[in-house]
């Protein structure tokens, strides 16, 4: 399983990807343009980015370039509907991994995706740190004083959301734009429900929760 960030304007093809991908066993976020982009790979740990060329406000090779500048080192495809030698090379000389023209059939960008998911892991492991809580952003495994907890996927994005922003109170509407973007069919219930989950999973017993409730104004993490 790989958790993807795919990054294209048109919505109605970032629709159709992520469902096939999804359905493939993949973790997918997306982002509708380049500084949204760019936001979340400073905030989350992805394993791979699928990244158009032409978007409205910076386009995919600037994105890609800045992403390198920065000392990312996640495998990049790149999507785009120019197919000339010269948008290829620019693409290449960004810091792209790969390059796909469209249209394509969605099983051969799974290909590819495969095909450079099998290359050796670049990505440093990240440990992030609260009171009793550790976790691993590559591994993506979170424990508790040595021992680890299951969590499930969105509860991991939840969690570490909160430790990358910690003495910060979030409204339920934040919550939902910065961790649930992408999905349509959220509301402000869904929240407070995971945090509920979250917390029977990381809190110990006759401690204050890590995750505190600020009535009629969100949630904060104290650090």
């Amino acid at each position: 399983m790989a958790k993807l960030l795919l990054v294209d304007d048109d919505e109605e093809l970032t629709s159709i990807l992520s469902e096939w991908l999804a359905t493939e066993g993949n973790i997918v976020e997306c982002a509708n343009c380049g500084e949204d982009a760019l936001s979340r790979l400073k905030l989350y740990q992805y394993d791979l980015i699928i990244l158009d060329v032409g978007m409205p406000d910076i386009d995919g090779f600037e994105v890609c370039r800045r992403y390198r500048l920065g000392g990312g080192m996640l495998p990049i495809i790149m999507l785009t509907g120019k197919g000339n030698i010269n948008d290829k090379t620019a693409g290449f000389d960004a810091g792209a991994d790969d390059y796909l023209t469209k249209p394509f059939h969605p099983k051969e960008l799974n290909v590819r995706i495969k095909a450079l998911m099998r290359r050796p892991a670049q990505m440093v492991s990240e440990q992030l740190v609260v009171k009793h809580l550790t976790i691993d952003t590559a591994s993506r495994k979170v424990l508790i004083e040595g021992s680890e907890v299951k969590l499930l996927p969105q509860e991991f994005a939840l969690l570490e959301f909160f430790i990358r922003h910690p003495n910060r109170v979030f409204s339920s509407d934040e919550i939902l734009d910065k961790v649930w973007s992408n999905e349509k069919d959220t509301a402000n219930d869904t929240v407070r429900v995971h945090i509920n989950k979250l917390r029977k999973k990381i809190d110990r017993e006759g401690a204050p929760v890590l995750i505190r409730t600020i009535h009629g104004s969100g949630y904060i993490l104290d650090q």
